[in-house]
């Protein structure tokens, strides 16, 4: 059976145009292209077309700056019917003096779409390590976290709804 596609590790040269006014790297240009390495790295996993459904403890630990390359490494954490949560690590390297920096970190839930737009079933993720089971762990955790903020959310918007009534 062929080994599954649960990694995926992209880099990118951080140009001008990606500056915002203080000259470091927009977080809006990085957001854009941490959707699209947890896009990759999920379609890749479920072989499927997959959409964004959340983003989750986007940190911005440290500034990019233009000119610095930055290496996204993603990994499938979790995988349940048809979402995965993609966790993501953002190293920015100066190519002057080498030095390379944790500068963001974050958690997509993707969801895999079959033909017509509906959820599909993705593959039982295999965790193959230790490290591999406690973010599995971990996923399941902020999966949960999710759900109650979800829930706590609707509540309230029910409450406010009805008092306007």
């Amino acid at each position: 059976m062929p080994q599954q596609e649960k990694s995926l590790t992209m880099t990118v040269l951080m140009t001008p145009d990606m500056a915002n006014f203080s000259g470091h790297v927009h977080g809006g240009s990085l957001l854009k292209l941490l959707d699209q390495v947890a896009y990759a790295c999920a379609a890749k996993f479920c072989k499927s077309y997959v959409v964004t459904a959340a983003l989750d403890q986007v940190f911005f630990r440290q500034p990019v700056h233009v000119g610095e390359l930055v290496t996204f490494m993603a990994h499938v954490n979790y995988a349940g019917r048809s979402s995965m949560e993609i966790g993501i690590k953002v190293v920015a390297e100066n190519l002057r003096t080498h030095e390379k920096r944790h500068t963001t970190s974050c958690y997509f839930t993707m969801v895999a779409l079959d033909e017509h737009g509906k959820p599909q079933a993705v593959s039982k993720l295999e965790l193959e390590s230790d490290e591999e089971k406690r973010h599995f762990a971990a996923a399941g955790i902020r999966k949960k976290l999710r759900q109650d903020s979800l829930e706590k959310v609707r509540a309230l918007r029910n409450d406010i709804n009805e008092k306007d009534l």
